[in-house]
């Protein structure tokens, strides 16, 4: 059996809306860069920008269009590449990272899916799992943002930029991991679910038992038939 956490209800209308906005972000930078022809001259930034939105949200796209969208092909044609030397140092350091989060983010949600998909579990926990193909994911994808960061920066070759990126991204990911995790185990495995419960469920052939502890000392009984045979929940 494992517990699995069923959040509250106000925590999952606040998750959507979240996702509808961040989604929503990506989009607009995305349809400036596709429609809008500034296709940025770095490629690898017209991927790093919308995934960086998927996380930030309204801040991501505020900093493409006062910072990012400036060394787009066609404002660097007519107005050059920015001074790095003249830039606030905020602005290099959120841009030089952001490859790395990019990265991270679409290995976490490619890893994710396919825990999800494929019920993995390790040592005996789906969090687990989640963490060890999370870590692994996010970074070789980081890895790669970074490597078609640097070596057409630098001009060096393949075995040089990769060695590169490793060491220019490896501590940010597991920054960037870390955090990500130590909010998972907090969620899942520590802090009560803000209002929601616990369930723990066993599954057998052709039919799915779910137990929800609610406190209370007289047990009820449902029966509901699914798709794969009988669900009961006692409580």
């Amino acid at each position: 059996m494992e517990r699995h956490v069923q959040p509250a209800d106000w925590i999952e209308v606040v998750g959507w809306f979240s996702l509808a906005v961040a989604f929503a972000s990506a989009l607009v930078i995305l349809a400036d860069i596709v429609l809008g022809g500034h296709r940025q001259k770095m490629w690898i930034m017209n991927v790093v920008y919308p995934v960086t939105a998927l996380y930030w949200g309204p801040v991501a796209l505020w900093f493409y269009f006062t910072r990012g969208r400036r060394t787009s092909k066609p404002l660097v044609e007519e107005q050059g590449l920015p001074d790095s030397d003249k830039l606030p140092q905020w602005d290099v350091q959120s841009k030089a990272i952001s490859h790395c989060g990019a990265g991270c983010t679409l290995g976490d949600i490619g890893a994710e899916w396919l825990v999800y998909a494929a019920s993995l579990t390790l040592a005996g926990k789906a969090l687990y799992a989640d963490f060890a193909l999370d870590f692994a994911f996010a970074w070789i994808l980081g890895l790669l943002f970074q490597y078609f960061t640097i070596v057409p920066m630098r001009s060096i070759g393949r075995l040089k930029g990769v060695w590169a990126a490793v060491k220019a991204d490896t501590l940010s990911i597991i920054a960037f991991q870390v955090g990500l995790f130590l909010g998972m185990w907090l969620y899942q495995g520590v802090c009560p679910p803000f209002g929601g419960h616990n369930e723990v469920r066993a599954v057998v052939p052709h039919c799915s038992i779910v137990v929800e502890p609610d406190g209370h000392d007289d047990t009820q009984q449902r029966t509901r038939r699914g798709r794969e045979g009988t669900a009961e929940t006692v409580r």
